[in-house]
């Protein structure tokens, strides 16, 4: 059988590889597996290692990372191909691939193709419901989706929290999932600047405090306030486009930027200038003189 993992999600891309690995680990043992860095080898070696068997092993598994990014396996890569024997397992997990390119047409038709893209947040709540399931746990969509804007979008990151959260007990809640997990510091300050974007100036001051209990120095706030306006600014003058074309135009992951696109309607651009100089000022400030951040972030936010 020859495998080819391509796609940018990199949790889901590993998983694959490493069901594969252990199903084939379980039935030949681990001196029948052969590693090979595709971007630093020669053709040759990837020919070698799919005739040699190792000893007294009927079959074998050849798994080739980034080939596309050497160009010899790349013209080469319909003979490494015709090559492969029967007794052999060949796997090419590619990453980084161009879809437009011949060596991509050729893995198309002549291996089997698995591609794995990132999901957006809703994909992801989806997969947390699923993987819940899979496990005998319950999660459903509405808590899922709060994982998700709580902990963010690292699928790795939820896989583990999601671990933690069943080990406690099967049936997730909105409760156990405060309870147990700790918000990540950019969801909170986009909860600070909802909060200070529609007049909930105690609301934005208090959850400000609560990153400072957690001791997330005040230039890390900056930071990330900076941040957050740095996407708004982007949905801001995206000039109607949608938020699966601004996240590719930008490098942006689809949930921040849909995030974004619902404060930047709140705000008027020259609003937002202000907002973004004012940063830029206590910044300068911060550096040069001895200006308290705490009191001018505080001051900041209870006047956006």
């Amino acid at each position: 059988m020859i495998f080819a993992l391509i796609g940018s999600n990199s949790f889901a891309l590993k998983r694959r590889l490493d069901e594969l690995i252990s199903a084939f680990v379980t039935k030949n043992g681990g001196l029948a597996l052969e590693r090979i860095d595709g971007e630093e080898v020669e053709p040759q070696a990837i020919l070698e290692a799919l005739q040699n068997l190792p000893f007294l092993a009927k079959k074998k598994m050849v798994i080739v990372r980034d080939p596309s990014k050497n160009k010899k396996i790349v013209e080469q890569i319909e003979q490494i191909i015709s090559s492969t024997k029967d007794d052999v397992d060949l796997i090419f997990v590619d990453p980084e691939i161009d879809r437009r390119t011949s060596y991509f047409k050729v893995l198309k038709s002549r291996t089997r193709l698995e591609e794995f893209n990132e999901l957006d947040s809703p994909g992801l709540a989806r997969w947390l419901v699923n993987e819940a399931k899979k496990r005998g746990g319950q999660l459903n969509l509405s808590d899922a989706i709060y994982m998700v804007e709580r902990l963010g979008t690292n699928q790795a990151l939820l896989a583990n929290e999601l671990d933690k959260l069943l080990i406690y007990k099967p049936e997730i809640t909105r409760s156990t999932i405060d309870l147990l997990t700790t918000a990540n510091p950019q969801s909170k300050i986009f909860e600070l600047l909802d909060a200070a974007f529609n007049g909930k100036k105690q609301a934005a001051l208090d959850l400000y405090d609560e990153q400072r209990a957690q001791r997330v120095e005040p230039q890390a706030i900056l930071a990330m306030i900076s941040w957050q306006l740095q996407q708004i600014a982007i949905a801001k003058y995206a000039e109607g486009k949608s938020a699966g074309e601004i996240a590719k135009d930008s490098g942006m992951k689809d949930y921040p930027v849909r995030k974004a696109m619902g404060l930047a309607t709140k705000l008027e651009a020259e609003k937002l200038k202000k907002l973004v100089s004012a940063a830029l000022n206590i910044d300068l400030k911060a550096k040069t003189s001895g200006l308290d951040m705490d009191e001018a972030l505080k001051t900041y936010i209870a006047t956006m």
